[in-house]
């Protein structure tokens, strides 16, 4: 696996290593095989100019900031001054924004040199990362830089943040930053084998990013290290993380049985319940609970949730104009959005605060919940690429393998989102397997708690 952020910051300290030489060595990554279909664009331009300005000053970290100068990559429905946000449409026919969004500012405050903007799904709206207007790029095995899976069956980066994820685990970016609005941080982080933290959705501003959910949309990254995410989250929330010595054995932590261990694939079941073990061995205080208040999301949004309402709020004119322009797949589920009626919207919303204020009662003692990150290892690109109308019943097939593989890999993770709560998913697996996430999630404002976890377990799980 490549060095992680933090390390090639101490390479470059011991002198081993160049800052211009680490960027360099991200825009060749970005540009290479390696990383096909990861961008949509490459920044080579602004980042061959950072280049030349890193020597004087980040040779020596000095007055660099955090970052170094090191590389962040940015999804495509993020503002950058100059360019187009496209949320990775053809629909979106705006001119390049005047100003940098929030989080990309703070980003180069901090430092960092952005290479490029990454693949994903149109308008985030899905959780396997797929783009009929765009090449998907295929799911890289963070631990051996290599593509996840046997050769010749490339698998899906997860979604929505897909290409964010690949720039990550190949090299090409330190930080990818990228959005949660039901696990568009953690899926793909999760199938690429690297680390995905979502922090509580007020802690970063939304400005600047082209809206989902306005109600569950989160700004956050991807790393190679908690120890990234933990910086990342800083830089991007503008706070400190408060550093725990508590030791793992003074954790107590939940298994949620309700739901989120339902429907297993046999190998992630397996990495579950191994990484479980390695952390009871290790000291923690885990203990099974029910959590019955996850069945109960069903009927909360039985008329239609917020994410569907909140878009076609977004979409309704350009859906009456140019929804051929749509991806079929996530145009439909817009359109699910247009029966809500107020009084259905407000009473989710009121339902929503009751549910949240009763899955914290039951939560209550606990430090975490423990879950998969998503409960099936990636599917396979094939099954389920868009439809190219060459074959109507392989179409159908393809159809039905989608939603079915975006349901089961939102279905963890969307419960955090409603219950506006954070979590980090750290990978899991080992030599023999896909990639798999460990999910470790609580409520609102609990990111700090989660950050300590997470530091805890990874070196746990590293140990075994």
């Amino acid at each position: 696996m490549f060095p992680d952020l933090h390390s090639n910051l101490q390479l470059i300290r011991e002198g081993r290593l160049t800052a211009q030489q680490a960027l360099k060595d991200s825009l060749s990554i970005a540009g290479s095989a390696t990383c096909r279909d990861a961008f949509l664009s490459i920044d080579a331009n602004d980042s061959a100019r950072a280049v030349e300005t890193l020597e004087p000053t980040v040779e020596r970290l000095s007055g660099a900031g955090p970052l170094g100068g090191l590389a962040f990559s940015v999804k495509d429905l993020f503002d950058v001054c100059g360019q187009v946000t496209r949320a990775g449409s053809r629909v979106l026919d705006r001119g390049p924004v005047a100003v940098d969004c929030t989080a990309v500012t703070r980003l180069r405050g901090a430092g960092g040199t952005m290479i490029g903007r990454t693949h994903m799904v149109e308008f985030a709206f899905s959780g396997v990362g797929t783009n009929p207007h765009f090449p998907t790029p295929a799911a890289w095995d963070a631990r051996f830089d290599r593509p996840a899976g046997t050769p010749g069956e490339p698998r899906v980066p997860g979604g929505s943040s897909s290409g964010g994820a690949v720039s990550v685990a190949t090299g090409a970016a330190c930080i990818a930053l990228g959005s949660d609005t039901g696990g568009s941080i953690r899926i793909p982080a999760a199938l690429n084998g690297i680390v995905g933290f979502k922090s509580t959705a007020c802690r970063v501003p939304t400005q600047g990013a082209f809206p989902l959910s306005t109600t569950l949309d989160t700004v956050c990254a991807m790393t190679r290290s908690v120890r990234d995410a933990v910086l990342a989250h800083e830089i991007l929330a503008a706070r400190r993380v408060v550093r725990s010595p508590a030791p793992l054995q003074s954790y107590r932590l939940a298994v949620a049985r309700t739901t989120m261990l339902d429907d297993l694939d046999p190998v992630v079941a397996l990495a579950f319940e191994r990484t479980v073990r390695q952390l009871r061995d290790a000291g923690a205080r885990i203990e099974e609970i029910a959590l019955d208040e996850i069945r109960d999301l069903g009927a909360i949004q039985s008329t239609g949730g917020f994410t569907a309402a909140e878009a076609y709020a977004t979409h309704r004119e350009m859906l009456e104009t140019r929804v051929a322009d749509y991806d079929p797949r996530v145009s439909a589920r817009i359109l699910r959005g247009a029966g809500m009626k107020a009084h259905e919207y407000v009473e989710l919303t009121r339902e929503r605060k009751r549910w949240i204020e009763a899955v914290e009662r039951t939560l209550c003692g606990y430090d975490a919940v423990l879950s998969p990150t998503v409960p099936i290892l990636a599917p396979t690109l094939a099954s389920v690429a868009p439809a190219d109308g060459a074959d109507a019943a392989q179409d159908k097939r393809r159809d039905q393998a989608f939603f079915r593989a975006n349901a089961l890999l939102l279905r963890n993770t969307s419960v955090v989102n409603m219950l506006d709560g954070c979590a980090i998913s750290i990978p899991c697996h080992v030599e023999d397997e896909l990639p798999i996430g460990l999910m470790m999630w609580h409520g609102a404002l609990r990111d700090d708690a989660i950050l300590n976890l997470g530091l805890l377990a990874e070196r746990t799980l590293q140990i075994q």
